[in-house]
């Protein structure tokens, strides 16, 4: 398709979630000639880092250091390769997954009061679910799962 620009390397990492947020952190001599090794995958550094303590035995707090990172993300990363293996290295997305308080019937019970052409109503709504369910719920959770399933195909 004319016009259109391929992604770099970086946007395309970045795009993944695998950008190294520190690239100039990493020592290792193989990750400073430009060549096949890139401080910037952060699933590539992880697995080096991994393989250099199981492999060429070296410390894990020189590793950590070499690879700047600290300790305990060096611990979580043999974690995760022993649970997933290269695949456990990708990061995952942080943060919540969605709305944690509205889903099924409360999710059901909101909507069902959405009048078409009206105002949202968030405070009133966040209300009757405390009557209905016994829990609180910010009205802007409420807003939120709303625009997600009025965007919902």
């Amino acid at each position: 398709m004319a016009g259109e620009r391929k992604r770099t390397k970086a946007e395309a990492l970045a795009q993944d979630g695998a950008l190294n947020p520190s690239p100039a952190k990493v020592r290792d001599p193989k990750f400073q000639d430009g060549g096949f090794f890139d401080p910037q995958d952060l699933v590539q550094v992880k697995y080096e880092m991994l393989r250099r303590v199981q492999v060429e035995k070296t410390s894990i707090t020189d590793a950590s250091d070499d690879y700047g990172v600290s300790r305990p993300t060096f611990y979580q990363a043999k974690s995760d390769f022993a649970d997933a293996g290269i695949a456990g290295l990708v990061p995952k997305k942080r943060g919540p997954r969605g709305p944690n308080k509205l889903h099924g019937d409360v999710l059901a019970f909101v909507l069902e009061r959405l009048s078409p052409g009206e105002p949202i109503r968030a405070r009133e709504l966040a209300r009757l679910v405390k009557d209905e369910f016994g829990f609180d719920v910010h009205p802007r959770t409420i807003e939120r799962a709303i625009r997600g399933k009025k965007t919902a195909p």
